[in-house]
């Protein structure tokens, strides 16, 4: 797996790298992108969107942010990330990029993670009534790890009709029988033939 719109970033992605390359972390390819490690730990990882790429802090809500420069995207609890539009952006940034990755490194080091509150998602009427038609889909979910069943019930629940909950789920279970996660499965449909 490749990293997403990396081409689009290649000198925006390179300025990044160049001011990373100044700390002791490890460089590591996770998930597709670049992935700077210390003490085995995750510090930060570079990635690519359509409009902007980011420099995510694995435990970002640890950081003082003084620069109010972290977004939370989505429903992460310790994640944060810095978003760039230009490389000359990001070298405008540098001091203030090197002063947020040293604060990540010191958490790392000393073992801080923010503590994360089990999430218990609402479970969509229609799929509790395809649990109860069918034991057997209802088993292959609940084998599913418990960030797969997350991902699902998320696709499930962000559905504003029955319809297209149930239609969702219908769609859903090959792959919740093969044990796949709703990402794995999304993941599949936009890589290309041959590569997957």
């Amino acid at each position: 797996m490749e990293m997403a719109y990396r081409e689009q970033w290649q000198a925006e992605i390179a300025e990044l790298e160049k001011i990373l390359s100044g700390f002791d972390l490890n460089l590591e390819r996770k998930w597709g992108k670049p992935c700077y490690t210390v003490d085995g730990k995750n510090v930060v990882i570079i990635q690519g969107f359509k409009d902007y790429y980011a420099l995510g802090f694995f435990q970002g809500a640890l950081l003082k942010d003084t620069k109010k420069l972290l977004v939370q995207l989505g429903q992460v609890q310790a994640g944060r990330v810095m978003k760039f539009a230009s490389a000359k952006e990001v070298a405008a940034k540098a001091a203030t990029i090197r002063a947020y990755v040293r604060e990540a490194m010191t958490a790392a080091k000393a073992g801080k993670k923010i503590e994360t509150k089990p999430r218990k998602l609402p479970v969509p009427d229609e799929l509790k009534e395809k649990f109860r038609k069918d034991p057997k889909f209802k088993r292959a979910f609940e084998a599913l790890t418990p960030g797969r069943q997350r991902g699902y019930l998320y696709h499930f629940a962000g559905a504003k009709q029955s319809a297209t909950r149930t239609s969702r789920i219908e769609r859903a279970m090959p792959a919740i029988f093969k044990g796949r996660g709703f990402l794995d499965v999304v993941a599949m449909e936009v890589v290309p033939p041959g590569l997957g």
